[in-house]
């Protein structure tokens, strides 16, 4: 259903990773932010990715734009009542285009969101032939983010994609810098080992998040398992999105192929739980209740 956001969902998402790590699906959308907040998620990743395949068909280099991601931010965050985090890519320029990404993500309803220190335009940070900006740089992106924030427990998450650039101790290095301009969380991203993620968790006593892609160089670590690493939130950004897309890859091919979807009709979600999915019957009983109203006046 349709709903207000949560009024401060950074303090929610807070006290969740206070008890324990947090799994976070990647979505990005709305209908799959429903389906993984129906299938029990507590909270939710917004995939920058996500955003830039699905909704442009092109490859995830800053092709979207602040107003697309916090468009995609509000439709997730009215039908999804668990905090959300969302993916901001560079801050969409310098440091006042950063603080207006906040403004502008903030009043989306999500819970916060991670900057990266590449340069535009960015790569996948499991790709190779990054470049990064200076660390200045991101510093000064930081203190704007965390100066822009209305609601304090907003999180301000740093990414640093340095591992893949210039070595492990020097995004460690980086990493510390963030934190001291005032970061809420640390991310690092593209990691390829167990040991890799556990000397961030020594050198850092912030949050931290943990970037659980597929086919990339991070090797396949469970939720359990980062928790035991000492990381708070783990994010699985891309996990639902290559199954889907395989999945409609399979179906168009078969129906342009055989010219009927009788064959995959086991494989679908009916009617009914599709309407089930949407809260259609709820949409109605409401309909029905505010024209009862009416012609009660």
């Amino acid at each position: 259903m349709l709903r207000p956001t949560l009024s401060s969902p950074g303090a929610v998402l807070r006290a969740q990773f206070e008890k324990g790590i947090v799994l976070m699906p990647g979505v990005f959308n709305a209908i799959s932010a429903v389906s993984a907040h129906k299938a029990g998620a507590t909270a939710l990743y917004l995939s920058g990715a996500g955003i830039t395949n699905a909704n442009l068909g092109v490859p995830d280099i800053a092709l979207a734009s602040l107003t697309e991601f916090a468009q995609q931010a509000a439709y997730v965050t009215q039908v999804a009542p668990v905090p959300v985090i969302s993916d901001a890519d560079t801050g969409f320029g310098e440091a006042l285009n950063v603080a207006r990404t906040v403004f502008e993500m903030e009043r989306a309803g999500l819970a916060g969101i991670h900057l990266e220190d590449q340069q535009s335009p960015k790569r996948c940070g499991h790709l190779d032939g990054k470049s990064l900006e200076s660390a200045q740089t991101m510093e000064r992106k930081i203190r704007a983010a965390v100066h822009s924030k209305r609601d304090p427990s907003f999180l301000v998450v740093a990414r640093t994609d340095a591992r893949g650039v210039e070595g492990l101790e020097a995004a460690i290095d980086r990493a510390k810098r963030y934190v001291d301009s005032g970061a809420d969380a640390v991310f690092p991203e593209g990691l390829a080992s167990e040991s890799e993620f556990e000397s961030f968790r020594s050198a850092l006593s912030v949050p931290l998040l943990a970037n659980m892609t597929e086919f990339g160089k991070t090797p396949l670590i469970s939720a359990e398992r980062f928790e035991q690493l000492g990381y708070q939130m783990v994010i699985f950004p891309m996990t639902a999105f290559r199954v889907m897309l395989k999945a409609l890859d399979d179906t168009y091919s078969e129906l342009i192929q055989t010219g009927t979807q009788a064959g995959f009709m086991e494989r679908m979600r009916t009617r009914a739980e599709l309407y089930e999915r949407i809260d259609y019957e709820a949409y109605d009983g409401l309909d029905r209740k505010w024209a009862g109203g009416m012609d009660q006046t």
